[in-house]
């Protein structure tokens, strides 16, 4: 079998070609929630109760995607809390000083989904928005 120039060229190029893609997929950017849009607002309880009611629907409109959640503050701890036992929410950073068990915030976040065995939603990213 013969070699040519013109064909290692052009295999090199195809395996250039698709190291770049692979690079690019594996260390894509990161998502900026704070950026996106909410694709919907809800309470803390509603949200809850979709799930109870209708997991694998809630499932395919909530997963992986950025909300608003309303409810009041049930549990507090330096990177994360609970909205009416109901949700948990995950920050990046410090809670700020001013939010109180029993205070009535909005939160902004990505849904990771419900967790069966807690019986709890889980939300990371988040931020405060109210």
């Amino acid at each position: 079998m013969k070699f040519n120039k013109k064909k290692g060229v052009l295999i090199f190029l195809l395996i250039l070609l698709l190291a770049i893609l692979v690079y690019n997929y594996i260390y894509q950017e990161h998502r900026n929630i704070s950026t996106e849009l909410p694709v919907t607002t809800i309470t803390a309880e509603k949200l809850f109760l979709n799930f109870k009611k209708d997991f694998s629907g809630s499932e395919n409109e909530y997963l992986d995607k950025t909300i608003i959640i309303n409810g009041s503050v049930s549990e507090l701890n330096t990177y994360d809390l609970t909205l009416d036992n109901m949700v948990f929410c995950n920050f990046k950073d410090r809670i700020p000083s001013t939010i109180k068990i029993n205070s009535n915030i909005e939160i902004k976040g990505r849904m990771l989904g419900y967790d069966e065995l807690l019986e709890i939603i889980k939300i990371d990213q988040s931020i405060i928005t109210k």
